[in-house]
C-alpha cells in the first residue's frame, strides 16, 4: 500500500479511474460497479473524512503533496502519475489533478436520515446531475438535516453530482423513500409537516411558513418544468410558494431550495 509510481496509463492497478468518459463503462453508473468518485483537492478531503471506503487514489505529484495531511495514515494504494499519463488513464485531462474512489457504504434508512436537527428535502423527479449537486451543497451550507429521495430522482453519487456538490453529498445523509408518496406518512409519525413547494395560485407564501408549520419541516420539491405531481401535492399538509414578480413563476430547483432553507434557517 501508500505511494506507487505509475509509468504507464495501460497497467492494470488504476483499472478504477479508467476510461470516466466512455458511459458504459464507467464505473459510476447506474447498474455498474457503483464506486463513488471524488475529484479534486477540495471533494477528495471530503471523501476521505466521510463514511465511504476509499479503494485508492490517482494523481499527479503536486496534489498528493497537498493532501498530505489528509493522507497520514490511510493504507490504501496512492498511484503517483505524470497529467499526461493520468489523462491516458482517465480519458481526458483533469485539472484537478487528482481522483479517489471509494465504495458505497450501507445505505441509510430514513430513520437515520432524519436523526437530526433542522428540516429535511424531499425530492421527486429530480434527474438532472447537477441540480442535485448543486442542492445537496446548498442543503450542507444552510443547515438542511438530510434528503430523502423519492421516484425518478439520479443517483446522488453520480461522479458529476459529486463533483457539483463540492463532496457534500458525501456528508449530507440521504437515503430513499421507497412509498410513495405514502413514506410522507411515516414522516409526519416523526413529528414532521410536510410542506409542497409549488407556484400555484392559493399556495402560502414562504414566509408565512412558519405561521403553518412550527416544528420540523420536509420541504418537498419537484423537477423543474413539470414541479412536483397531483399525488405528490395532495399528499402534503401545506402547499408554499416562493412569492415572484408577475411573468416569473419558476426558479431552479437547486435555487429555490436554496431559498427555502434560507428561510426557515432564519426563522429558526
Amino acid at each position: 500500500m501508500g505511494v506507487i509510481h505509475i509509468d504507464h496509463s495501460g497497467d492494470p492497478r488504476v483499472d478504477d479511474f479508467r476510461d470516466l468518459s466512455t458511459a458504459d463503462r464507467r464505473p459510476d453508473r447506474p447498474g455498474g460497479r457503483g464506486l463513488v468518485i471524488a475529484e479534486g483537492t477540495v471533494v477528495v478531503s471530503r471523501l476521505l473524512s466521510s463514511r465511504y471506503p476509499v479503494r485508492a487514489l490517482l494523481g499527479v505529484q503536486r496534489r498528493f503533496a497537498e493532501l498530505a495531511e489528509d493522507l497520514a495514515g490511510l493504507d490504501v494504494p496512492q498511484y503517483v502519475a505524470s497529467a499526461d499519463t493520468m489523462a491516458d488513464v482517465v480519458g481526458f485531462h483533469l485539472n484537478r489533478g487528482i481522483l479517489a474512489v471509494a465504495d458505497r457504504p450501507a445505505p441509510l434508512s430514513v430513520a437515520e436520515v432524519v436523526d437530526g436537527d433542522g428540516p429535511v428535502a424531499v425530492l421527486e423527479g429530480v434527474g438532472d446531475h447537477e441540480n442535485l449537486g448543486a442542492l445537496f451543497r446548498n442543503a450542507a451550507a444552510l443547515g438542511v438535516g438530510g434528503v430523502l429521495l423519492g421516484p425518478g430522482c439520479s443517483d446522488p453519487l453520480y461522479r458529476r453530482s459529486v463533483r457539483v456538490s463540492m463532496g457534500h453529498v458525501l456528508r449530507v445523509p440521504f437515503g430513499h423513500l421507497t412509498d410513495w408518496p405514502g413514506g410522507l406518512d411515516d414522516l409526519r409519525a416523526r413529528g414532521f409537516a410536510v410542506a409542497a413547494f409549488t407556484p400555484r395560485p392559493g399556495s402560502v407564501p414562504l414566509r408565512e411558513l412558519r405561521a403553518h408549520a412550527q416544528g420540523r419541516v420536509a420541504l418537498l420539491f419537484g423537477a423543474e418544468g413539470p414541479g412536483l405531481t397531483e399525488t405528490a401535492l395532495a399528499a402534503a399538509d401545506h402547499a408554499v410558494r416562493i412569492p415572484m414578480p408577475a411573468g416569473v413563476d419558476s426558479l431552479n430547483i437547486a435555487t429555490a431550495a436554496a431559498v427555502a432553507f434560507y428561510e426557515l434557517a432564519r426563522g429558526g
